[in-house]
């Protein structure tokens, strides 16, 4: 069975043209409401405009989907991912190269699941990714196949 998120990115991807960028889509419950989150950025970020002009292009659309794929009413929030934007595909993490990224892993490499630090390179098949173990810089080479997310991140 195709989820609503599927459904939803085969349905707009082909519209969100460049700059624009869609880079992830969620559905879920907020508080007692059902939210389709659509996040969406471009080079230098997203101002409010742009998310109210992709917001009218966008709603129309999910309105012909057939049949309707949303068993309940829902908000659409058109966002952008923001200083923390998730890395969900490899070409994400080629762009992410010289930024300061967080990621978990689905096995530990030498005991530790996350790490968070500088992307120094990645291939299609490894990070490498320098960070800091207490005061000491270190490198460490991540098989991109344990990768359970990544995100930017902020450094304090």
């Amino acid at each position: 069975m195709t989820s609503i998120v599927e459904i939803v990115t085969q349905t707009i991807e082909p519209v969100i043209q460049a700059p624009y960028e869609l880079v992830d889509v969620e559905y879920g419950k907020m508080g007692g409401d059902y939210v389709l989150s659509i996040f969406i950025d471009k080079e230098g970020g997203i101002s409010l405009q742009d998310t109210a002009d992709l917001s009218e292009l966008i709603s129309p659309l999910l309105d012909t989907i057939q049949p309707d794929p949303f068993p309940d009413q829902y908000m659409l929030e058109v966002t952008s991912p923001g200083l923390e934007r998730p890395l969900k595909t490899a070409a994400a993490l080629e762009q992410a190269v010289g930024k300061y990224i967080h990621v978990k892993l689905y096995q530990a490499i030498d005991k530790v699941k996350i790490f968070e630090g500088t992307l120094l390179s990645f291939d299609g098949e490894q990070l490498e990714l320098e960070y800091l173990d207490k005061t000491r810089k270190k490198q460490v080479t991540i098989p991109y196949s344990t990768v359970a997310k990544a995100r930017l991140a902020v450094k304090f």
